[in-house]
């Protein structure tokens, strides 16, 4: 009987948690700035959010260059690097007491921030077992999944004991242990080739056999963005701010819960099977909190996004991956990143616009039927493989 490769080794243990301690660090802070902005710094609700908004822009902006960074340097070189310069920008909120500086620190860790997540899951999909790649990339994501709930709650809980000065630093010491974890990364060998040169391309920035899966979760990204953006003013026009506080909490839950499950039923018969329910999951979901009006219905709103959008994300990131050969895993995951982020921007702005107009429940009401649109491009970005795959049968015969 043939033995099953492990996908929990020490290398993969140590690159799950560098992304959890970045995104817990991550998700503290997008608790933390606007109140420290307008507190502290003496800043408008609109400064405060464009601490937020700035260092998602680097990061986009940054995106599509990282993967051939990462080509010229070497995964491991650029993983040490990218952290630690993370970790050192992030000591230096202690000593910046002015918002526009601190807007351009935000600005230049984004673009490292931007650097760590593109070459860590490029890492991961490096040390997974190929046959065992989408339920270990399930595994890896789920380290966001615990930074959305252990980030805010860690900031929430200490926000009115601890100086935010106090906060900065221990924000930064969780960082801090990324950097020892990075150190401790050993690369599978012939996965680490290196370019001798830095070239600006399109080849160079984005990878072709990734573009059409990623332009499907830029659609998703779109349509969850109005979960992210407005849910807690949402709660709060319903009376429901209480239960708001858990909405990830049980979120994040039911996404850990399926993740395991997904993951191995899509390497086992495909994505598709996992992938067409799960958007209809994410529709259903979008429409349930469209007509809340109870915080059962709110949470349960929640568990049923987190099980339809929690399902489709790792799929889309491995199949991105996967439509790349193996080498270019870096730019497949940085290509799949850029539209992701963009997707998330634009659908913060674009739902910040239209919610003047129509309302919150029709904004999810909107985002529920646009879910659907995913059906069909999904089903046209599996058209190369499709066609690949008759191709290899026909020479076969």
């Amino acid at each position: 009987m043939k033995q099953t490769e492990p996908i929990w080794t020490r290398d993969f243990i140590m690159v799950v948690l560098i992304n959890l301690f970045i995104f817990v660090y991550f998700y503290a802070l997008l608790t933390v700035l606007p109140v420290y902005a307008m507190q502290e710094l003496g800043g408008s609700e609109s400064e405060g959010g464009l601490l937020i908004s700035g260092f998602m822009l680097s990061a986009i902006f940054a995106r599509p260059f990282s993967g051939a960074v990462i080509e010229r340097f070497g995964k491991k070189r650029m993983a040490l690097i990218s952290v630690v310069l993370f970790t050192l920008a992030s000591f230096l909120y202690i000593f910046i007491h002015d918002i526009y500086l601190l807007l351009g620190i935000r600005f230049f860790q984004g673009i490292w921030f931007s650097i760590i997540t593109t070459v860590t899951s490029a890492i991961a999909a490096d040390l997974i077992p190929p046959a065992r790649r989408g339920e270990g990339l399930g595994y890896f994501a789920m380290s966001m999944n615990l930074a959305v709930v252990i980030g805010p709650f860690i900031a929430l809980n200490l926000l009115d004991k601890m100086s935010f000065s106090d906060l900065f630093i221990l924000f930064s010491g969780i960082v801090t242990v990324a950097i020892l974890c990075t150190a401790l990364v050993r690369i599978p060998k012939g996965s680490d080739i290196r370019s001798a040169v830095f070239r600006l391309s399109f080849s160079n920035m984005f990878e072709k056999g990734a573009i059409r899966i990623a332009t499907v979760g830029l659609f998703v990204s779109f349509c969850y963005s109005s979960v992210i953006s407005f849910i807690s003013v949402y709660a709060k026009s319903l009376g429901l701010i209480e239960a708001s506080s858990y909405f990830f909490m049980v979120f994040a839950v039911t996404m850990m819960i399926t993740r395991p499950f997904t993951g191995k039923l899509y390497d086992k018969v495909g994505p598709g099977v996992v992938i067409y329910p799960s958007i209809i999951i994410f529709c259903a979901g979008l429409f349930l909190l469209a007509f809340t009006n109870s915080s059962g219905m709110l949470l349960l709103s929640g568990a049923v996004i987190g099980m339809g959008y929690g399902s489709i994300t790792p799929c889309l990131q491995t199949l991105a991956i996967q439509a790349s050969p193996p080498h270019r895993s870096g730019y497949a995951t940085a290509t799949y990143f850029t539209l992701f982020d963009t997707g998330i921007a634009v659908g913060s702005y674009v739902f910040g616009l239209v919610v003047a107009q129509a309302g919150f429940s029709n904004i999810y009401l909107f985002s529920g039927v646009f879910v659907l649109i995913n059906l069909f491009l999904y089903t046209w970005s599996q058209k190369p493989a499709l066609a690949k795959e008759k191709r290899d049968i026909s020479m076969a015969e």
